[in-house]
């Protein structure tokens, strides 16, 4: 969208809500090519024209994306009036662009969180007939087995009848508290969590660190978030 109306263009990029906005604009703190606008509908052109806020260049991006290492503890929700959620953990710049959580973790998982304003490019990367790979590592109680392999590639039939698609588990240690990697295309809730129920198995801890092409950033710790480089956003979209 290459053409709107400067209020809004000031707004979609985090500088307050509309209301705010049109205050700041009538207070002279906007220009647009140099000139200082008064008008709140002044149609600008975000390709062309230079727009400066309180003096600094506003580079407009239509869609944002962001990397979160999700911590234990938080919701995957934009708001919850008891949890703290995701999108409390942005600056506040940030959260006015109105993102939202790419699908949900649990509140007691961990790892890789893509929040995000484009909802075209959500609703692809959690539709099941896009098949994007969802990688987790996990630490299970009880030894897992190349039987446990089997069943996870077959599909496993949760407690309420309803039978996954094929899974891969990879086993990186067997022992009483066994190490794991899993690799699944949908997101049920509690999914991982109750295929392991089935087996008789307990998840002790979880952590996404794929989704699709992309990884989580390992310097990221729980909590700690950061935009998506254009690499970074062009595996995401080839994933698709």
């Amino acid at each position: 969208m290459a053409k709107m109306r400067l209020d809004k263009l000031l707004s979609n990029m985090g500088i307050g809500t509309r209301k705010e906005v049109k205050k700041y604009i009538k207070d002279g703190l906007a220009e647009v090519n140099k000139e200082t606008v008064l008008d709140p509908s002044k149609i600008v052109d975000t390709e062309k024209d230079e727009v400066l806020f309180d003096g600094e260049k506003i580079e407009y991006k239509e869609f944002i994306y962001l990397m979160m290492n999700k911590p234990q503890g938080v919701v995957s929700a934009t708001e919850d009036k008891f949890e703290e959620t995701v999108i409390d953990l942005l600056s506040e710049e940030i959260a006015l662009r109105k993102v939202f959580p790419v699908g949900r973790l649990d509140k007691d998982t961990e790892g890789l969180l893509i929040i995000t304003n484009d909802g075209e490019l959500a609703h692809k990367l959690l539709s099941p007939k896009k098949k994007v790979v969802k990688k987790y590592y996990a630490e299970i109680l009880g030894k897992i087995t190349t039987e446990d392999v089997k069943k996870f590639k077959e599909g496993i039939i949760l407690e309420d009848g309803y039978k996954t698609m094929p899974a891969e588990l990879e086993i990186i240690e067997s022992s009483e508290i066994s190490k794991v990697y899993i690799s699944i295309i949908e997101g049920k809730y509690h999914q991982i969590k109750r295929m392991f129920d089935a087996l008789g198995k307990k998840v002790l801890y979880l952590k996404r660190v794929s989704m699709g092409n992309l990884v989580l950033d390992e310097n990221l710790q729980p909590g700690e978030w950061r935009e998506l480089t254009e690499e970074e956003v062009n595996l995401l979209k080839n994933s698709i």
